[in-house]
């Protein structure tokens, strides 16, 4: 006689029903249940980082155009999709990267005025890019840029320059018309 069909005879014997779940198995399911949902859950986890998520961004160098486009004054062409002002200031043309230095906002373009005003805490900024109103730390930040050989602006943002460390005399951060 095997050992389940002994058990099977002994729960008749004392008037248990063969096919009751016991508290046993209950336990046991559960346990077990727990046990494969633990090891399900830390496969899941594992797997997980054979495919992480990864974000493009795009370019910093973009091509800006030819020179001669830009008037004296701030061009707008490039705010909403790279985030920068082509400005032609006179002798030279530089790109003013439009990012407040007190908290990120983007600052305004007030022709009018003529002056930057960022419009989440009121900082003020010269059509240089020169801070003079606000809680702004220091001036706006420029892109380098420089003509290539179409004949064509091209603004590099990966490669800033301050002013506060003499940066903006540095050749690359404008071009001369």
């Amino acid at each position: 006689m095997t050992e389940v069909s002994k058990e099977i005879k002994y729960r008749r014997d004392v008037g248990v029903d063969p096919n009751e779940i016991s508290r046993r198995k209950v336990l046991g399911f559960i346990g077990w249940g727990t046990f494969w949902a633990t090891i399900a859950a830390t496969l899941a986890g594992t797997g997980r980082y054979m495919f992480p998520e990864v974000t493009y961004e795009e370019s910093p160098i973009f091509k800006a155009g030819s020179p001669k486009e830009y008037l004296p004054g701030v061009s707008t062409k490039y705010l909403a999709s790279q985030r920068v002002w082509i400005i032609n200031d006179g002798g030279i043309i530089y790109a003013l990267i439009a990012i407040c230095t007190h908290l990120g906002c983007t600052p305004d373009w007030l022709p009018n005025e003529n002056k930057f005003k960022c419009n989440c805490h009121g900082s003020g900024y010269y059509i240089s890019g020169v801070n003079y109103e606000g809680p702004a730390p220091r001036a706006m930040e420029r892109a380098k840029i420089y003509v290539d050989e179409t004949g064509e602006l091209v603004v590099d943002k990966s490669k800033k320059f301050l002013y506060e460390d003499g940066g903006w005399e540095n050749p690359e951060s404008f071009v001369k018309v």
